[in-house]
């Protein structure tokens, strides 16, 4: 891969562009499609702004690893809906927009925008994958800070957060983890770890919040220097800290693999350039009469079309 390449958490984006964009807006048959919309209006304004060369609609082939569920139980736990066995638990959404998921898949088929999902990892995971043998620069466009931990100046990493929609990004490089968290792209992983994360289930360590982890992490260096500090007499760790670290041990231990993204995914060979016509464009004329996708997906690929 070669040229920047820009990595989408499509369904942080696609569940923004849900509540986003009114429920009024809807196909012929009166279906909502807000989400579909949305979505393309945010990757007509996403090439339009950064000009990747190269993207990639990353997606949830599996939103709960059991993998991870078997490291720590509560991960996700409250978001389940229903469970299945030998199969992924289905995910709490919407009722108007569990419908436009499989519209959104094929419609991005169609224009030809690569869209690669892993069984058995998150979306995450697939990005952690990519970024990690990306040759360029990397922009990862994504609401959900778990994946601050893949930013690297020295690479041209950076995550792009939305702040409302996609018009209005923060630019995250280490600069700006380092004012908000007192930490760099390594060191946001180990921070969420001890301070933990309700959204996503996982409980951190007693009595550490996101401030006293950040004077951990920066007074002895990351996850395992803590925990050697621990054994240390002479640390500097108060005798509240020392016990609360001592105490989560059995967490500490596993929760590494559970907070930090994989990069091992095996991907399938898939083509990452952006395209300048749709790949079919039959299908995508059938998808855009039937959904009312309009200039939408006008805009979307009159900006592909005009790319250098």
């Amino acid at each position: 891969m070669t040229g920047r390449l820009m990595l989408l958490d499509t369904a942080s984006l696609y569940f923004r562009a849900y509540f986003g964009v009114p429920d009024s807006v809807k196909a012929p048959d009166g279906t909502p499609v807000n989400a579909v919309r949305g979505l393309l209006d945010f990757i007509d304004r996403l090439v339009r702004d950064h000009r990747p060369q190269q993207l990639v609609a990353c997606m949830d082939a599996d939103w709960r690893p059991q993998w991870r569920v078997d490291l720590i139980p509560t991960y996700k736990a409250h978001r389940v809906a229903e469970e299945h066995e030998g199969a992924p638990d289905e995910e709490q959404v919407p009722d108007t927009l569990l419908p436009q998921v499989p519209v959104i898949e094929d419609v991005l088929d169609a224009i030809g925008i690569a869209r690669v999902g892993v069984a058995g990892y998150e979306a995450d995971d697939v990005i952690g994958t990519f970024t990690g043998r990306a040759a360029g620069p990397v922009d990862i466009v994504t609401g959900d800070r778990d994946l601050y931990q893949l930013v690297d100046d020295a690479r041209g990493i950076r995550v792009l957060y939305p702040l409302k929609g996609v018009g209005t990004l923060q630019l995250t490089d280490e600069a700006v983890l380092r004012e908000k968290y007192g930490v760099d792209g390594r060191g946001y992983a180990d921070l969420a770890l001890l301070r933990g994360d309700p959204s996503d289930g996982l409980p951190g360590v007693a009595g550490i919040g996101e401030k006293t982890a950040a004077r951990l992490l920066a007074e002895f260096g990351d996850l395992a220097g803590i925990m050697t500090a621990v054994d240390d007499p002479r640390a500097r760790l108060t005798p509240s800290q020392r016990r609360r670290l001592d105490e989560a041990r059995p967490y500490v231990a596993v929760a590494p693999k559970v907070v930090r993204v994989a990069d091992d995914v095996p991907l399938p060979d898939v083509d990452t350039a952006l395209p300048h016509a749709p790949r079919d464009p039959a299908a995508l004329e059938r998808l855009a009469a039937r959904w009312g996708l309009g200039g939408s997906l006008q805009r979307l690929l009159s900006t592909l079309a005009e790319r250098p």
